[in-house]
């Protein structure tokens, strides 16, 4: 059983700032977008190790059961087994909603593209300063 965990640099992948411009929210919707692909691989390998942990620990509380061991040692090797397993399952969950965030995210950013891709082209493109939003809804 590995048991060794390693440990995960805390940076927060997609910078939550005032910055809206187009690009800029282009920009973190791919980070997203990538940071959750990565976080549903990493889920997928953790299911996968608790399972694997599952199985392992379900043949050892069968050897400890077969070496005539005290049935409550037994016991809690099963109860291990037992717990690994229905974790197994929750982080098979969590990873079909990473996935369904990460098939959001590039929606998102796909629709927000349609939307608003000409529009910064026409700006962007100008000489002229451009009003800001709202200036002609006074």
């Amino acid at each position: 059983m590995s048991s060794a965990l390693t440990p995960r640099s805390h940076t927060v992948p997609v910078v939550a700032d005032n910055d809206n411009r187009y690009k800029a929210v282009q920009a973190k919707l791919t980070k997203l977008g990538a940071a959750m692909d990565d976080a549903t691989i990493e889920l997928e390998s953790l299911r996968r190790s608790m399972q694997a942990n599952a199985s392992q620990t379900e043949c050892l509380a069968h050897d400890i059961e077969d070496a005539d061991l005290d049935p409550k040692f037994v016991a809690l090797t099963a109860d291990v087994a037992t717990a690994l397993a229905g974790a197994a399952k929750e982080v098979r969950k969590l990873c079909g909603v990473a996935n369904e965030t990460t098939d959001l995210a590039y929606k998102t950013r796909r629709t927000h593209a349609k939307l608003y891709r000409a529009l910064d082209d026409i700006r962007s493109n100008r000489r002229e300063k451009t009003p800001k939003p709202g200036f002609f809804n006074r």
